[in-house]
């Protein structure tokens, strides 16, 4: 009698270890990284507009930047150093597009207080953010720039938290230099 408790918690030890190695091995979490396929989302605008990932892959080189907090300081001096460049973006073909978890909102009044002309999507739960799987850092959502190609791969990623201003600089260098424009 003594020695069936013991079975009971060796074979729930072994089911419980079958389980837990299961579950890792069928979904490895992995940062997105160069020559990944854009994953396909959804989300609204600021205008709240769906907008699909999809729709855009083969027309146009997407910029997509994730970026913590609408009106932050190192947040709005990225988002600046994007509208500042646009123009010059638009002419390699790219579409910028900013992404966080506030709300449409929130997102809309950030666009027009500082007259961002690009697309700023909101990402409640942060569920893109997870699909990206974007680190955070100091308990706020992380901040990393992709660029994706016409054939909806990612070509470049650039991390740096505390740059805003250099996620729009070194991305324009990456797409000028691949582009020849």
């Amino acid at each position: 009698m003594k020695l069936r408790p013991f079975l009971i918690l060796f074979y729930l030890a072994i089911l419980t270890s079958m389980v837990q190695t299961k579950a890792v091995g069928q979904n490895p979490k992995r940062p997105l990284k160069e020559g990944d396929a854009l994953p396909a989302f959804t989300l609204k605008d600021q205008d709240g507009n769906i907008f699909n990932s999809t729709d855009f892959v083969g027309k146009e080189i997407l910029v997509i930047y994730f970026y913590p907090k609408d009106e932050s300081m190192v947040c709005t001096k990225e988002a600046c150093a994007f509208r500042d460049s646009y123009d010059q973006f638009i002419k390699t073909g790219a579409k910028i597009i900013g992404i966080n978890d506030g709300s449409v909102a929130s997102h809309k009044a950030f666009q027009q207080h500082h007259k961002l002309p690009f697309t700023l999507l909101s990402d409640p739960g942060n569920k893109v953010y997870d699909m990206f799987d974007i680190k955070g850092k100091l308990f706020l959502p992380g901040r990393k720039t992709f660029v994706v190609d016409l054939k909806g791969k990612i070509v470049y990623t650039h991390e740096a938290f505390l740059a805003g201003q250099e996620h729009a600089d070194e991305t324009l260098k990456f797409i000028r230099a691949s582009s020849g424009k």
